[in-house]
């Protein structure tokens, strides 16, 4: 695989794990994202599922979900499994599905979220840069075996910059995002 090739896959992978990531991060509205991912000890323990793989996720208006089980057998595993989580919500069985009405943020709450989401950007950046260092290295190593010219060595370099950087932009782009929407009151 060559080098640029190689970059523009890791790079990518490390946006896209970035967004799926913050999907994660709390902010004032409902969203579905928030607890599809909660793992689900469910059937006596015999099965982890996801809450996405056992029921289907709904918005009810700007505040609330609704969680309905495919088995209605599993709506006591998931209410369990969603109080434990680290969200910080809570669930309300009604009927054969469950309610979780989502709390405005507290200002203190939004800030921490922030620094969360700041934290996983940051280590995210640190993906884009040990892809490009790793380019670097394969083409210092390639130039010294003689293997490509010192022409196409800059060449590769200044693409592979270019390339980090729009990473990068985009990484910065998808931060600023996701604090807007957690400071939206």
């Amino acid at each position: 695989m060559d080098l640029i090739t190689e970059f523009k896959t890791n790079a990518q992978k490390a946006i896209d794990s970035l967004k799926e990531e913050l999907k994660s991060i709390r902010t004032g509205r409902a969203s579905p994202s928030l607890v599809e991912n909660i793992i689900v000890e469910t059937y006596n323990g015999s099965a982890r599922l996801k809450v996405l793989e056992l029921a289907t996720i709904n918005t009810e208006g700007p505040a609330v979900l609704a969680i309905t089980p495919f088995d209605p057998s599993v709506l006591q595993d998931i209410e369990r499994a969603i109080l434990s989580s680290p969200i910080g919500l809570s669930p309300a069985v009604q009927g054969s599905k469950i309610i979780i009405k989502i709390p405005p943020l507290s200002e203190e709450q939004r800030e921490k979220f922030i620094k969360l989401a700041s934290s996983i950007v940051e280590e995210k950046k640190v993906q884009v840069r040990n892809a490009r260092d790793d380019v670097r290295r394969n083409l210092k190593t390639t130039l010294e075996k003689k293997e490509i010219s010192e022409d196409e060595k800059f060449r590769v370099e200044k693409e592979v910059d270019s390339l980090s950087q729009k990473a990068m932009e985009e990484i910065q782009l998808i931060r600023d995002r996701k604090e807007a929407e957690i400071r939206e009151v």
